[in-house]
């Protein structure tokens, strides 16, 4: 990051926060610790390059912008005892966007991922790191990070961190459907004998004690899932905020989570 970089980031991060910021961050929390925190949280991180059009800045510093915010997010739900968390950073279909842009991406999630092997927060809280998507199509050196990543975490079960990468909805259940067709040409599984669990055993987050977000939250005003967690997400309570990534706060989130607090879920009964 170049000097202009780091001190544009200290001026923004210092601005983002005030006295009375700091008071309504302590209310909140006091509001939202009163009720039940949804177990599993989706997010899906949009808006990095239309806040950077609507500063005039170069799009590579709304996603170094919202690399710096992904990594604040580590903190919020550290503090919060989020127990799962499942974040959408890179879709299949935004692999088809410029291969500079694309790459400058890439680097930005070997440089933050890379940062995690040591990260006390990670191992004191024992985070359980995976990423979800088209893992086989990733270049080789974050290929490489995550898997190191995923070892070096997998024995722990207090908290979970999914990291969606070149995900599709659409591509996990033909994954999952494959895997099925598969089980059942090889006598493994009989065709009766597939229901919900089957398939849920499929899907990309199968590691996970719940797989079904409580509460999917979306920034930059999009209103759509763009194919995040399909089969999951069916009961999700979904959020929406006119917020580009880039400006997403703690009290942001808190205020996500006392939206979910305040709806009556049903299930469809």
């Amino acid at each position: 990051m170049s000097i202009t970089d780091t001190i544009l980031k200290i001026l923004y991060s210092t601005l983002r926060k005030n006295v009375i910021y700091t008071i309504y961050e302590k209310r909140l929390i006091k509001e939202i610790k009163e009720f039940p925190f949804p177990q599993h949280i989706g997010i899906i991180l949009d808006g990095n390059r239309r806040w950077s059009k609507t500063k005039d800045l170069d799009k590579v510093i709304g996603h170094q912008m919202g690399a710096d915010i992904a990594e604040d997010l580590l903190n919020w739900i550290y503090d919060l005892g989020i127990k799962i968390t499942t974040v959408y950073v890179l879709s299949n279909e935004n692999l088809g966007r410029d291969k500079i842009e694309i790459e400058n991406i890439y680097t930005l999630l070997e440089n933050k991922l890379s940062s995690l092997y040591n990260d006390q927060r990670i191992h004191k809280k024992q985070i359980r790191i995976k990423s979800i998507g088209d893992f086989d199509i990733l270049p080789k050196r974050l290929q490489e990070i995550l898997s190191k990543l995923e070892g070096i975490t997998k024995s722990y079960n207090n908290m979970y961190l999914n990291i969606a990468i070149a995900y599709g909805g659409q591509k996990e259940l033909i994954t999952a459907i494959k895997k099925i067709a598969t089980s059942v040409k090889n006598n493994e599984l009989e065709i009766n004998d597939i229901d919900e669990k089957v398939i849920e055993a499929n899907l990309y987050t199968a590691h996970l004690p719940q797989a079904e977000p409580d509460l999917i939250l979306r920034t930059s005003g999009e209103k759509r899932l763009s194919g995040f967690l399909l089969w999951q997400s069916a009961y999700s309570e979904l959020i929406f905020v006119d917020i580009f990534w880039p400006e997403f706060r703690k009290i942001d989130l808190m205020r996500a989570i006392r939206t979910y607090q305040n709806r009556a879920r049903r299930y469809g009964k």
